[in-house]
């Protein structure tokens, strides 16, 4: 359809029109209400940007929507302290409970920003954080890689906000509820860019 247009489909297609539309699009999609019963999933990834180590923190929720993402250059407590607050600040209350790897960068974090708050901190239990990264790897390996790190940092918050639009939450399903879900979304998708009927 759009090659009759004259329109090329290119990752670099795909990359601008990103750039131009996409902070439009990601704040008039809805977010999920916060909720004071919420499982925040804490968990780091490392990226290479132009052969410099980045670190893809993020957050997800017991659902396995994605609450946010920042990229930083370092993996201690400061950068583990920025996504909590960060997060605090976004969300407007603190969860009960956080679950990440055994990096301690996040304990060391989470006494000084939220004290009150349970952790844990097992590598099996961070699974729903660990198969978040799953998605944004293959779209990395297909768009070879990123170009800078505000590439990047652009890149994943509308990603992210579109995918937690179109995937159903983490919970037994059966396929009729997936499909409504997903009738659903493609029609708050199509108000959102402005093409419904």
């Amino acid at each position: 359809m759009l090659l009759e247009r004259g329109i090329v489909v290119s990752y670099e297609t795909i990359r601008r029109w990103g750039r131009k539309f996409g902070a439009a699009y990601t704040k008039r999609l809805r977010r999920k209400k916060p909720s004071g019963k919420a499982v925040w999933h804490l968990d780091e990834v490392v990226i290479s940007i132009g052969g410099r180590k980045h670190w893809l923190w993020r957050a997800v929720d017991q659902d396995g929507y994605v609450l946010d993402e920042i990229v930083q250059t370092r993996r201690d407590t400061k950068a583990a302290k920025r996504l909590l607050i960060r997060l605090m600040k976004k969300q407007g209350l603190s969860p009960k409970r956080i679950v990440t790897d055994k990096l301690r960068s996040y304990g060391a974090a989470r006494r000084d920003v939220m004290p009150a708050v349970e952790h844990r901190s097992h590598k099996g239990l961070n699974n729903r954080a660990e198969n978040s990264h799953v998605p944004l790897r293959k779209r990395e390996r297909m768009m070879r890689g990123f170009r800078s790190v505000g590439c990047l940092q652009r890149f994943i918050s509308v990603f992210s906000a579109v995918r937690n639009l179109f995937v159903p939450p983490h919970q037994k399903r059966s396929a009729l509820a997936t499909n409504i879900h997903r009738i659903r979304a493609m029609a708050q998708w199509k108000v959102v860019t402005g093409t419904a009927a």
